[in-house]
């Protein structure tokens, strides 16, 4: 038995450190602009059944409780939780911000197509809509050269006046929903792509069927609290440090064992 509580007691520090490690990466992009904060999953390790609940213990009776022993922790998954980040004006007239659900849609290289909700664009050399990357966002917006004024209303419609001329729309930004969000894939610089369990981008006009409204000059926070992180953290190395004693005193255990005997 105190071999077997020592694995148990390792598998738990593994899957705190996993979790410290998901806590961390919360705390590290607390400024990221559009980024969704973290959880992670613990499940059970595979049970041992010395016993089953219902075996015979004689010839007319039977077992009320089992005995069955577990062999210890993991993480499971890591759930991303897409809840609304702050609001924060910037005054820019090319950064944007999704009131809601859905995701700006993105041309990367290769071909691939990544989601983000960042919205920190810019106009490339060409006058097209880009991230800082240098990524076109989808449908592509191209912005006149002698653009003297851009307006972006909330359902995604871009309109340019040009000097010596009225206003005249240029295109309309599209949000992509899923039917599964939490099973897009996380990238670098903000971005996530599509899964089989993330189920296809479904693309349409912001503000209608779940997506969110676009709000001109403006960026998402993240959604990290960093109280509510803090708290879980310190709740993290507790629970690590009761595993570290458990080694400790089951090695105790062992020590005195083999003494006596």
């Amino acid at each position: 038995m105190p071999t077997s509580a020592l694995h148990v007691a390792r598998t738990g520090l593994d899957a705190q450190d996993q979790r410290m490690r998901v806590i961390a990466n919360n705390l590290a992009n607390v400024s990221t602009t559009g980024y969704k904060r973290d959880r992670a999953n613990f499940a059970t390790l595979a049970y041992q059944d010395s016993r089953v609940a219902g075996q015979q213990s004689s010839g007319e009776t039977a077992y009320a409780n089992g005995l069955n022993l577990g062999t210890g922790v993991s993480v499971q998954s890591t759930t991303r939780i897409d809840t609304q980040g702050t609001m924060e004006s910037t005054g820019n007239s090319l950064d944007m911000a999704l009131d809601g659900g859905g995701f700006f849609q993105v041309q990367m290289p290769g071909g691939r197509l990544g989601y983000t909700r960042a919205g920190n664009f810019s106009r490339s050399s060409e006058g097209n809509l880009v991230t800082s990357q240098g990524y076109q966002v989808l449908p592509a917006i191209q912005i006149p050269a002698n653009t003297t004024q851009l307006t972006i209303a909330d359902d995604g419609t871009v309109s340019a006046s040009v000097a010596g001329g009225e206003s005249q729309q240029v295109g309309q930004i599209q949000v992509a929903n899923f039917a599964n969000p939490g099973g897009l894939q996380a990238g670098s610089d903000n971005f996530l792509y599509e899964t089989a369990a993330s189920g296809p981008a479904q693309l349409g006009i912001a503000g209608e069927d779940g997506r969110g409204h676009v709000k001109q000059g403006m960026l998402e926070g993240s959604n990290v609290s960093i109280v509510e992180e803090l708290v879980d953290m310190i709740e993290c190395q507790r629970a690590y440090e009761i595993n570290s004693k458990m080694i400790s005193s089951v090695d105790e255990m062992l020590k005195n064992a083999n003494q006596t005997l």
